[in-house]
């Protein structure tokens, strides 16, 4: 009996919270639905206001990834300012799209895998989660490796024998002694902010939010003055023409679109903790084309500079910087290095934990909500991006790209789900506590706890572009596939939305609405009709109508 005992102890020691509505310990089957960190936000951790969304999409911009992100355009035989025009047009296009799928969030405080049930259905929610999580974690070790590269040019800029340290590292690692220990390093200092939670995370986006534009337009002054001028890219015409460049364009909007998709698939992650739904509306809306155009400016510029300097365009900020250390630089360069180099190490860390920690936090949770909290949750995202070795993902930006497209076609087709199950079928109507139990007459239990229409939609808006994507691999497959494929967010999106709706008209749901109100109709049985609900919302103290964004 004493080993059963102390089993059932540690059992209970690695549990997290979680408690009935009545503050009651739940029940075996509850705690895998539910924990504080699943449950709807309560109003003392609803601290988001408008500027701090704002704060967090000024920071998130300013980050490796977007500075870079322009490369791969002009590479693929773009002017400078075509590039540009993609920018904005790729994110002036997703902003809506994470807007409308972080409503649900931002009107019923509750995180991306619990609305993913109101439409794949309690258990059916789980692949969408997981798909996410599994993602979050790779791109956390990315995101990590470049930090190292980060660090590797500050810590080259206070004691330049650092570049000099011995590799006892074998070549099939992908790495050596010296970049390992950076990547270790800016992994390190990443843990401490994995313990903020959510509501309280904003503050460090803040900080970024004043840091990093800083260091970013010092950069770009800097390299004004070094370089006497703008520079020749800046004056390189188009290399493609006619129906090359057409689709050139199309796939760099693309690129920018397939960038974003991870952040509006789990958008209601941070609109949960919105103050009101409106903060989680204009501006994100007007801050996610204006940040990303600002920083792929900065960044096209400045590489347009180092051509001008080095006689070569170099697209990584990291990289020119560690060419400024190069050749016995003075004291004034090296602090300058320094602190550019500090502030885009702060940046990257922002993004990790926007981006990544905090999605793998929620994710996970959903995952294992008895054992796993938003905190654990990062925590398990840090160890697996240590693990996966992830800088052997990054070998060149044609690669990063066709990475970055080959994830949209997974999550676009979820996201189309999303948005037409709270649009076109349920239309803003929930039942909150039915997200939340298992019982077979809920709303969102479905067929045992799946929901097949989602799931039909979902894998007919992956099959619409799985040649492509086979093309993109290297096979041969016809025209038409690649260019289905080259609009990979649209089709997958579109496919899955439409197949999910029609599916609702032909069976619908239980709960199918037809006025579009977003109101929480938890004080309902589950069998009254629309009639019963249009009849006693007349009388405004009947039903507990959602605050709206107006």
């Amino acid at each position: 009996m004493a080993p059963a005992n102390l089993w059932r102890g540690l059992i209970r020691a690695l549990e997290v919270k979680h408690h009935g509505g009545d503050g009651s310990q739940m029940s075996y089957t509850e705690s895998f639905l539910s924990n504080d960190d699943l449950d709807p936000v309560p109003p003392e951790k609803r601290t988001w206001a408008a500027w701090n969304f704002v704060s967090f999409w000024v920071a998130d911009t300013f980050n490796i990834n977007t500075w870079m992100i322009a490369s791969s355009m002009i590479q693929l035989g773009l002017s400078w300012w075509q590039a540009w025009i993609c920018v904005w047009i790729g994110y002036g296009i997703m902003a809506p799209f994470l807007v409308l799928n972080a409503r649900p969030g931002a009107m019923f405080h509750i995180t991306f895998p619990v609305v993913a049930r109101a439409s794949f259905g309690l258990w059916g929610s789980l692949w969408c989660v997981f798909n996410r999580a599994a993602m979050a974690c790779v791109w956390y070790g990315v995101q990590a490796s470049i930090g190292g590269n980060c660090m590797l040019v500050m810590l080259r800029a206070m004691w330049p024998s650092v570049n000099n340290i011995p590799n006892s590292m074998p070549a099939s690692s992908g790495t050596n002694t010296r970049d390992f220990m950076c990547f270790f390093l800016f992994w390190l200092i990443s843990l401490p902010a994995i313990w903020l939670p959510i509501h309280k995370v904003r503050h460090l986006f803040t900080l970024k939010a004043i840091i990093v534009p800083i260091a970013g337009i010092t950069f770009f002054i800097w390299c004004i003055v070094k370089a006497h001028g703008v520079g020749p890219i800046v004056h390189q015409p188009a290399q493609i023409h006619g129906s090359e460049l057409g689709w050139g364009i199309v796939v760099s909007v693309m690129s920018c679109m397939s960038n974003m998709i991870t952040l509006v698939t789990n958008a209601p992650d941070f609109a949960s903790r919105s103050t009101k739904p409106s903060d989680a509306l204009l501006p994100q809306l007007i801050s996610i084309p204006v940040g990303y155009g600002v920083v792929c400016f900065l960044g096209v510029i400045v590489s347009s500079f180092s051509q001008a300097i080095y006689g070569e365009a170099i697209w990584s900020p990291v990289d020119l910087l560690g060419m400024f250390l190069n050749n016995n630089p003075s004291h004034a360069t090296r602090f300058g290095v320094w602190f550019i180099a500090a502030a885009f190490i702060i940046a990257q860390l922002g993004t990790n934990i926007a981006a990544n920690s905090v999605s793998a936090g929620c994710d996970l949770t959903a995952l294992f909500p008895r054992f796993i909290n938003i905190r654990r949750g990062g925590y398990i995202a840090a160890i697996v991006g240590l693990c996966m070795l992830p800088w052997n993902l990054l070998k060149s930006s044609n690669n990063f790209t066709t990475y970055l497209s080959a994830y949209s076609v997974f999550l676009s087709s979820i996201a189309g789900v999303m948005l037409a199950d709270y649009y076109l079928v349920h239309k803003g109507h929930y039942r909150v506590t039915d997200l939340y139990d298992a019982k077979k007459d809920g709303w969102y239990y479905y067929t045992y706890g799946f929901n097949l229409r989602a799931y039909a939609g979902y894998i007919s808006g992956i099959l619409i572009n799985v040649v492509g994507f086979a093309g993109a691999t290297g096979q041969s497959v016809p025209l038409a596939a690649t260019h289905i494929y080259d609009l990979s967010f649209f089709t997958g999106l579109g496919t899955a939305g439409l197949v999910y709706w029609v599916l609702n008209q032909i069976f619908p749901a239980r709960g199918a609405a037809k006025m579009f109100e977003e109101v929480d109709l938890t004080e309902y049985t589950t069998d009254e009709t629309d009639e019963d609900f249009d009849r006693k919302s007349e009388t405004k103290d009947s039903v507990d109508v959602v605050e709206s964004s107006v």
